[in-house]
């Protein structure tokens, strides 16, 4: 039940972080606050921060919203002790990870800067998998 309660505060982590970042993108921000050398803004105006011409912290904040859902459907009295929500967490942060090594490569090697608030959400979304992975019940040993 641990786990679920981390995975929740850690995805309200991940929302209120990529809600920032939509919401620049939208415009309803001025600027992003961000340390270093304007990376942030940098990676959210390039033509990478949109894909399928929807911003690509939207999908964040659609993430975050079903991990947050799950984990807290998980915290309910009759599905705590169903492994079935921590398998949901685990498999839906897996590709939250993939997804964010993606954009990560996308920094690195083809924008040639780094977002912090997308390093931050990248690193949210790898905290939900570990705990929700580490929570996983374990395979019996086969007879």
């Amino acid at each position: 039940m641990r786990h679920r309660m981390a995975a929740a505060a850690l995805a309200l982590v991940g929302l209120l972080v990529s809600t920032y970042l939509l919401l620049y993108k939208l415009g309803v921000l001025g600027t992003i606050k961000c340390v270093g050398s304007g990376g942030c803004e940098r990676v959210n105006t390039s033509r990478f921060s949109t894909l399928l011409g929807v911003p690509v912290a939207a999908y964040g904040v659609a993430g975050y919203v079903v991990l947050l859902a799950i984990a807290l459907f998980g915290l309910r009295e009759d599905q705590v002790a169903l492994p079935r929500a921590t398998r949901w967490l685990v498999a839906l942060a897996a590709l939250g990870v993939l997804f964010s090594l993606y954009l990560l490569a996308l920094e690195l090697f083809i924008i040639h800067a780094v977002c912090l608030w997308c390093s931050v959400s990248g690193a949210v979304i790898l905290a939900i998998f570990v705990v929700a992975a580490a929570a996983l019940p374990k395979a019996s040993p086969a007879p």
